[in-house]
């Protein structure tokens, strides 16, 4: 009985790792700040599916605009004890399929893109509540509020062409510093709350080419309440909020400043001892301007952990 409660508690430890499929503000992602031990592995996998205002940028001279993205990502993760705190560095490397359709100067027009998207990177670390241990020493401890800190970045490593209207990729770095905290209610319900700030750097080869295209940080806020329905399955209500960014042409705002809102649920089955399955979905509540869109994902992970017996 003893092993079997161990077991348990460590499936319901391991199994929050998210699979990182959305992108900038849009991120719904519970469980991001979790005390896990230290020398895990974990490689994931993961499609998406959106359709909508996927790929709306408010600066591009195209109405009426309906998309279809794919996209599949390829990822690791891997935990270690950074100044005594449990730490963690991903990295996640997407591949998009989108059709794109939408009015250019009035005139209907499809397009077609497929290729690598942006890179995906986030380090994080537990400040309050999360002092590095081993998994004996985790299983052992009692729940407590957490406190973390994290950075997520955008590398810009998409497809990307100049002279085009649509692309895969953004053409310049992205930046989210962000504080988390994680509060557990009893022994079923878990509520995170998250706030971070978008920093993005200048495209220097916008539309057609010879462009500068630059935006206002952005504000992300996040909250997640999720349930524990049993020791090693759970499901969360997401919403996230973000506010600002406006962008410019060669010094020339644009009447886009973003003040939008979204709602998702996530689920995560466990297939075996140190696998599961992820299942998410989202869509725009309150939109003002851009990227009223509707994501569906599912995500497949794999876990390494020191001192877990086979």
């Amino acid at each position: 009985m003893r092993a079997r409660k161990i077991l348990r508690q460590t499936l319901l430890i391991i199994l929050p790792f998210s699979i990182c499929m959305a992108s900038l503000a849009q991120d719904l992602d519970p469980r991001a700040y979790m005390r896990l031990p230290i020398a895990t592995t974990t490689v994931f996998s993961g499609f998406a599916f959106s359709h909508g205002g996927v790929v709306t940028d408010p600066t591009l001279p195209i109405d009426n605009i309906k998309a279809r993205v794919q996209a599949l990502s390829f990822g690791v993760s891997r935990t270690f004890s950074f100044l005594g705190n449990t730490s963690q560095i991903l990295v996640a490397i997407p591949y998009s399929w989108a059709q794109v359709s939408g009015d250019v100067r009035e005139q209907y027009t499809e397009i077609t893109r497929s290729g690598m998207a942006d890179t995906r990177l986030r380090f994080s670390t537990l400040l309050i509540g999360g002092k590095a241990g081993t998994l004996q020493e985790i299983v052992k401890a009692p729940k407590k509020t957490i406190l973390g800190l994290g950075l997520n970045v955008v590398v810009p490593t998409g497809q990307f062409f100049p002279e085009k209207l649509i692309n895969l990729g953004t053409n310049r770095w992205a930046f989210r510093p962000e504080l988390a905290l994680s509060q557990p209610l009893g022994k079923r319900w878990l509520v995170d709350v998250y706030s971070g700030l978008w920093l993005f750097t200048n495209n220097n080869s916008f539309y057609p080419g010879t462009s500068v295209r630059s935006q206002e940080p952005m504000g992300a806020f996040q909250t997640h309440i999720s349930y524990n329905i049993n020791p090693i399955l759970w499901v969360a209500f997401d919403a996230t909020y973000y506010v600002g960014g406006r962008s410019s042409i060669d010094n020339t705002f644009r009447d886009d400043r973003q003040e939008n809102s979204r709602l998702g649920v996530t689920a995560v089955i466990p297939t075996g001892k140190t696998t599961s399955l992820k299942f998410a979905a989202s869509t725009g509540a309150v939109v003002r301007i851009g990227q009223d869109f509707t994501t569906y994902s599912v995500g497949w992970q794999k876990t390494w952990i020191r001192g877990l017996k086979k």
